[in-house]
């Protein structure tokens, strides 16, 4: 098992920037993944980034240039940072790991851009 921990959430204006933080715990040794999804409203959830154990990240178009997915390993702790913030950046975010063939899902902390 897996837990996943997240915050750093909140409301910004355009422009602005925030960073999440995902905390894990648990059977930290088995991760091969780790990664942010959104949800916005009435919307499918989606991939932002993602960040193999050992590989290079990768992001969703609609992010990139603007957000760093990052790992500190002596924390167990998984980043999103996020600058150039549009109003539809707008959702909840999710943490991510994946433990084949299992996936672990954080609560999600919910950033608001307004404009």
């Amino acid at each position: 098992q897996v837990q996943l921990v997240e915050s750093g959430g909140g409301l910004v204006q355009a422009g602005g920037s925030l960073r999440l933080s995902c905390a894990a715990s648990g059977s930290i040794f088995s991760i091969n993944r780790l990664g942010w999804y959104r949800q916005a409203p009435g919307k499918q959830r989606e991939l932002v980034a993602a960040i193999p154990i050992g590989g290079t990240p990768n992001y969703a178009d609609s992010v990139k240039g603007r957000f760093t997915i990052s790992r500190d390993n002596v924390k167990n702790t998984v980043y999103l940072q996020m600058n150039s913030l549009k109003p539809e950046d707008t959702a909840v975010y999710y943490c991510n790991a994946h433990s084949s063939p299992y996936v672990y899902w954080g609560q999600g902390t919910q950033v608001t851009v307004s404009s």
